[in-house]
């Protein structure tokens, strides 16, 4: 077997798995005369290890995605490559754009580690190729993006929260669990999460307004650029989605994707035209800093476990303007 890994420290967050490991999960996936050719590990990702694999006797390649050891994982982010598996009959709208799931094993076994087998999407990730193409033609892309994250939305569920649970009968409920789950991860890394704490007594305290949405929509969880392929075509277009891992049920306008739409007047604006544009209200926009806060609680503990220190710092700056606008 070839192996191509990308060098890490010995205490950096991702992980690479032995040749005889990965050896042992392609047996186990494809049978005792599997043999494996090549893995190549891939960057992009700062959550889950994944392969390029590379089988004999096979035409197309596979992707295998290792997830983090068990006491790894931060509580508000226990599972994902779980949850992913969970989601992916939910997830039928956009099956042509995604992966097959051809193998997964969850008894960690193997490694001590989740671990999932994927169809390898062709394309180009657009984070690479993008900007390689004229500004007037992004505002395709966004549209596109806009009609995949519609056609997401439009999926209700059992439940508000986690889509393997445990659910919740109100948004409030699984809005406040969240901000403090992820609060609880915060203070585990000797940080201070009392803006966390606030944010999560004003959505307790808001819970009415937050309880106006009463239908739970299956969210995307942090679906923009950096988790779709291009295609070769005169203007970016879509041909893949990858790495859904972070679904949940809840309000739309609380998943990342419509953060990002947000985030700035330019192209991304087209997002809306496909997608639609919700209505303004101030319950609504009161909501949105709910969920702010909770996006930059998220983003507090990814800058922490890749070492940025001043983003950490940015973060507390950030939630402050957020809480002032909910208390």
């Amino acid at each position: 077997m070839e192996l191509h890994v990308i060098e890490r420290s010995a205490n950096a967050f991702q992980q690479g798995l032995t040749e005889r490991q990965i050896l042992a999960v392609a047996r186990r996936a494809f049978g005792p005369a599997a043999e494996v050719r090549s893995a190549t590990e891939l960057g992009g990702g700062m959550y889950n290890t994944t392969y390029r694999i590379d089988l004999a006797g096979r035409e197309e390649p596979v992707v295998l995605r290792v997830a983090p050891e068990p006491d790894r994982q931060f509580h508000s982010e226990q599972e994902l490559m779980r949850a992913e598996y969970a989601s992916v009959p939910w997830l039928a709208p956009i099956a042509d754009l995604m992966p097959r799931v051809l193998a997964a094993d969850f008894t960690q076994a193997v490694s001590g580690r989740d671990w999932m087998i994927q169809s390898f999407l062709p394309g180009t990730p657009a984070p690479e190729l993008l900007g390689s193409y004229p500004k007037e033609t992004h505002g395709a892309f966004f549209r596109q993006m806009g009609e995949i994250t519609a056609a997401v939305h439009a999926v209700s569920g059992p439940w508000f929260g986690p889509v393997t649970g445990p659910g919740h009968a109100r948004w409030s409920e699984a809005v406040v669990t969240s901000l403090h789950l992820i609060a609880q991860d915060v203070e585990s890394c000797g940080l201070d999460a009392a803006d966390l704490r606030k944010a999560a007594d004003a959505a307790q305290a808001g819970a009415q307004v937050l309880d106006e949405v009463a239908v739970p929509r299956l969210l995307t969880g942090d679906l923009w650029t950096v988790n779709t392929m291009l295609a070769p075509a005169p203007v970016p277009t879509i041909c893949g989605v990858l790495d859904m891992d972070r679904t949940w049920w809840g309000d739309p306008e609380a998943d990342w994707t419509m953060r990002m739409a947000r985030a700035k007047q330019d192209a991304r604006l087209a997002f809306f035209d496909s997608y639609g544009r919700p209505a303004e209200t101030e319950a609504g926009a009161w909501r949105r800093h709910v969920y702010e806060v909770r996006h930059l609680g998220a983003l507090r503990l990814e800058r922490h476990r890749l070492g940025n220190e001043a983003g950490v710092e940015d973060s507390y700056g950030a939630i402050a303007e957020e809480l002032a606008a909910l208390i």
